[in-house]
């Protein structure tokens, strides 16, 4: 049992390493750890290989088991996802059950006991598996701040938004599935060391599998400790019951984790850990908004037209999220039809949303730095850079906070930051003034014009047009997704066309006034 808590608490931390981090949920990790086990086990009956050789080649098996089995099932999304992971264990089963592996027993070597990892001391296999363990969480603490751990928290939280800042969801998900594999198959090879018999309802069977997310859901899905926390409870009162009633309850492991999930999804969604966090959190106070001027000069188009004029629409053909049935995007002569969109922020096209597209659980820094990704080759000089984008929009001061504590003018002032931190020659404002008021508005135009300065082209959509008369050089009006007029805001705003389209008589009058 000692050595049973860390052998599974690393699988729940290597299984986090995957499913808390991209938002994908692995009912199939079972897969890895049953190709770790069959692996070390194998290679000692058929080969007489050490285990200490056979657990290394485990990992890079298990982590190309990952690669494999990621690849074409990043293509299915939610429920179908996770039912198809958790396919193939139950697949593997069958087929080492088929090819005559229903029993692999490691044999006993009495002249070299310990280069077999045959110890009589049980205390050494204890120390092996926490030794094991600390590997495992020093992997996922180093990724939690890292480029690798931001990137997939922010696919999990809004996979449009990190394509939209540059990155890339389907290698980070196959480098994160690859690393989870891999931790999950050495675990599974010690698993065999330790128990000396290897069977595949064991080893990928669905209690495997089950182990594997419930230790960590219920410890707290994304957090380092969580399954620690979650093995360290359910996996000796598992084991215990078993031992106690297995005889007249068959399956009562089973029941445990079972009933582990049902007071996760009532009591503690998010976990125990989580849980026990929230009642800790403090209150955030409100702060004000300063707004940064920087010098050089480029200039500002303004798209304004009625609703459903395709205004957005024109953003995401710019940007990468739709492809036009004719027509040509280039930036400095490159052409951008057809690129997804973290390549065509990565060529120079920043982008925020109509509606905020925030990390919710994410700090405003953690937030803005995974745009400053696309455009650093490290953490500490994206940081740097995050910081500055910061700065420039006035939220210095206030990276630590959660984005889900932000005001609207602070989350649209976030997103800009976000958007710049990518290093844009080219930035799409799209309705940045919405839902703000007349300080914020004028708080915003001040960063806006302040942009520009900076030498970024912006390119806003508004329709407050007192704004876009201020910031905007010139004037592109749509109208049922055709081009109505264009020229300087003074022209276009007394063209009849654009009177009757959009503005109004009122509106003319008004300004005539």
């Amino acid at each position: 049992m000692f050595t049973l808590v860390p052998i599974w608490a690393t699988v729940g931390v290597a299984w986090n390493l995957f499913s808390g981090y991209s938002g994908l949920m692995s009912f199939g990790h079972a897969a890895f750890f049953g190709i770790g086990a069959y692996t070390v086990a194998l290679l000692l009956v058929k080969l007489g290989l050490s285990p200490w050789f056979g657990i290394v080649i485990a990992g890079f098996a298990g982590a190309l088991a990952g690669v494999v089995i990621g690849f074409p099932t990043f293509k299915l999304r939610g429920h179908y996802f996770a039912l198809a992971m958790l396919a193939y264990p139950l697949a593997l089963l069958y087929v080492f059950e088929w090819l005559g592996f229903q029993e692999v027993a490691l044999p006993m070597n009495r002249e070299t006991p310990a280069a077999f990892m045959q110890f009589s001391d049980q205390r050494i296999y204890v120390l092996l598996a926490v030794v094991l363990l600390v590997i495992a969480l020093a992997i996922n603490v180093a990724v939690a701040r890292s480029r690798f751990g931001l990137s997939l928290l922010a696919i999990k939280q809004n996979e449009l938004a990190a394509m939209g800042v540059g990155i890339n969801p389907r290698r980070w998900k196959l480098k994160a599935i690859a690393l989870s594999g891999a931790l999950t198959a050495v675990a599974g090879g010690l698993y065999a060391v330790v128990l000396l018999i290897v069977t595949p309802p064991a080893v990928f069977g669905m209690l495997a599998s089950a182990q594997a997310m419930i230790v960590t859901l219920f410890g707290g899905i994304a957090t380092v400790a969580g399954p620690v926390i979650g093995a360290l409870i359910l996996v000796p009162l598992g084991e215990t019951l078993h031992a106690e009633l297995g005889s007249r309850i068959p399956g009562i492991q089973g029941v445990v984790f079972g009933a582990a999930i049902m007071i996760v999804v009532l009591l503690a969604p998010e976990g125990i850990l989580p849980w026990i966090q929230a009642r800790r959190a403090r209150r955030r106070g409100a702060a004000t908004e300063e707004a940064l001027a920087l010098d050089a000069t480029t200039f500002v188009r303004g798209i304004i037209g009625p609703n459903g004029a395709g205004k957005t629409t024109l953003f995401n053909a710019l940007n990468g999220f739709i492809v036009p049935s004719s027509g040509s995007v280039k930036l400095d002569g490159r052409e951008l039809v057809g690129e997804p969109p973290f390549a065509v922020c990565r060529a120079g096209v920043g982008r925020t949303f109509q509606v905020v597209r925030a990390f919710a659980r994410l700090s405003l820094l953690d937030n803005v730095v995974v745009g400053a990704f696309s455009a650093e080759h490290t953490d500490a000089a994206a940081y740097a850079r995050a910081r500055e984008a910061i700065a420039r929009v006035g939220l210095a001061g206030r990276e630590s906070r959660l984005a889900s504590s932000l005001t609207t003018v602070e989350l649209r002032l976030m997103e800009i930051a976000r958007a710049l931190a990518a290093g844009p020659r080219l930035l799409l404002l799209d309705e940045t003034l919405a839902g703000l008021g007349a300080a914020e508005t004028e708080h915003v135009l001040k960063v806006v014009e302040a942009i520009r300065r900076g030498g970024v082209t912006v390119v806003i959509i508004e329709h407050t047009m007192h704004a876009m008369v201020r910031l905007a050089d010139r004037l592109l009006v749509l109208d049922h997704g055709e081009v109505c007029a264009v020229g300087d805001p003074a022209a276009v705003t007394s063209n009849p066309a654009v009177i009757e389209a959009y503005l109004g008589k009122r509106w003319a009058a008004r300004a005539a006034a």
